[in-house]
């Protein structure tokens, strides 16, 4: 039997199980940072496969690395698992709550882990069997959707040994990266101090925190005028004060700002924060600023892309079934109006997919890939890794077409057959890709060459400050 035939061959039989973790997962969300029993379900997993498991790296308990291997290429594989608060929701094409104001899995991550999972045992079973020398590294990757988990990972330096990185998410189109980056982010929050006085006797007396808050927000709304249009700026006041009658002693603005580079952010953080002293200035109070986290936009491996989309070619579609269809409908119902969703993952995937190829309510086709370059409108933790080695990152149908991420919707697809089987067709993708790279050196040095002409060959610098702990 060849490497590839022992990969499938374990990812079929162990199909029904992988389901269930997932499920399992998804019956348990866990926010992120919090995601205690979901890491360690994933992590016994592994160390029954025999990979060697360190918990709590990067100073974050639900952070791990399992490895497995010795010589050879070192391939790593990521996982997530945290969840989004308040969406909780039955696998029911109505609104119903498991409980109300519970997170529930609206970006797929119970499905993300489990199937990064599969394809790493897998494409394990088929080394060991053969005796081929390799090294495969699942990480276990917390708070995604804050953008903290590979970001303190990156910087603590555990993605520096790699030869080569395999993603995937949840997504419509089964399909892969292709050129389309995304956004790089800085977010940070700044309070102000001042000094409380009566705000009817004695204004005099005081110096207004909310008035440095407001100021500098006037001056971010200026700055917009005058940033590249790709940048995005947005921010919420978290706390203004107490009440009207009190001139507020303390008051914090928190921001997030995105561009398409790492350095476009980082020249716009800068005014952004001369900004702030400015309004310090104006209104006498005192201001600092928290750094939260920051991200790098993705750099997508167009070697590693291929090789990935050959393989989910030859595996073929999720292999829906007439029940999950149905259930996709029933979902799609739901839905003020799908015109724009579908709008949009027809620019986000090539210009001449017509809808009869995405498929209507499901996704069972292989799309062929965007080539032109392109961002989508977010951010990911994954941009980090891509900055430290090569990296491809694939999605599989997840969902039905028009619902969106973050969405009650999206929870009960990812916990129904729909997104179990999406896993299986990542898992199976990944798996033999993994293999590919290992055993074929001329294309995994023609992916690091590609990642060394797209940086310059310069070396990964972390966003984050000395001295920042995951929040």
């Amino acid at each position: 039997m060849s490497l590839e035939a022992t990969a499938l061959s374990y990812l079929s039989a162990n199909e029904e199980s992988l389901s269930e973790l997932a499920k399992d997962i998804w019956d348990h969300p866990e926010l992120g940072l919090h995601e205690y029993r979901s890491s360690r379900l994933i992590a016994d997993e592994l160390e029954k496969a025999g990979f060697s498991v360190e918990m709590g790296v990067a100073r974050m308990p639900t952070a791990f690395v399992a490895s497995w291997g010795e010589g050879g290429a070192i391939i790593g594989i990521l996982g997530e698992y945290d969840a989004l608060p308040g969406l909780s929701q039955q696998v029911s094409a109505a609104r119903e709550p498991v409980e109300d104001g519970f997170p529930g899995h609206g970006c797929g991550h119970n499905l993300l882990g489990v199937a990064s999972l599969g394809a790493a045992l897998a494409a394990k079973e088929a080394l060991e069997r053969d005796g081929i020398r390799g090294t495969i590294r699942y990480y276990g990757c917390p708070a995604e959707e804050t953008l903290v988990g590979k970001i303190f990972m990156a910087k603590a330096g555990l993605f520096d040994d790699l030869d080569a990185v395999i993603a995937w998410h949840p997504g419509y189109v089964n399909s892969v990266q292709g050129r389309v980056s995304t956004l790089a982010m800085n977010s940070f929050k700044v309070n102000f101090r001042g000094v409380a006085a009566h705000a009817g006797a004695a204004p005099h007396a005081g110096r207004s925190a909310l008035d440095g808050v407001l100021l500098m927000d006037v001056g971010v709304n200026y700055l917009r005028e005058h940033v590249i249009p790709e940048a995005r700026i947005h921010g919420v006041i978290t706390d203004g004060g107490k009440a009207p009658n009190i001139v507020p002693a303390y008051a914090q603005v928190w921001y997030y700002l995105r561009a398409p580079r790492r350095g476009q952010v980082d020249d716009i953080y800068a005014r952004m924060l001369d900004i702030a002293e400015g309004a310090a200035l104006m209104t006498g109070t005192t201001h600092d600023v928290e750094f939260l986290t920051g991200c790098y936009e993705l750099l997508p491996n167009d070697v590693i892309g291929g090789l990935m989309l050959e393989r989910m070619k030859q595996v073929g579609g999720p292999g829906f079934t007439d029940q999950d269809r149905d259930f996709a409908k029933q979902l799609q119902r739901t839905l003020p109006q799908r015109a724009a969703e579908i709008e949009g993952v027809l620019k986000i995937t090539h210009t001449e997919v017509t809808r009869k190829d995405l498929g209507d309510p499901l996704c069972e086709k292989i799309i062929e890939p965007r080539l032109e370059q392109g961002v989508m409108p977010y951010s990911t933790d994954v941009g980090d890794v891509s900055h430290v080695a090569p990296t491809g990152s694939l999605s599989t149908c997840c969902h039905a077409l028009g619902i969106p991420l973050h969405s009650w919707q999206y929870v009960a697809s990812t916990g129904s057959g729909i997104g179990f089987k999406a896993m299986m067709l990542a898992a199976r993708t990944m798996g033999l890709t993994m293999l590919d790279l290992i055993m074929k050196p001329d294309v995994l040095k023609a992916a690091r060459d590609e990642f060394v002409e797209k940086t310059g060959g310069k070396q990964y610098v972390s966003p984050l400050p000395g001295g920042a702990a995951p929040h």
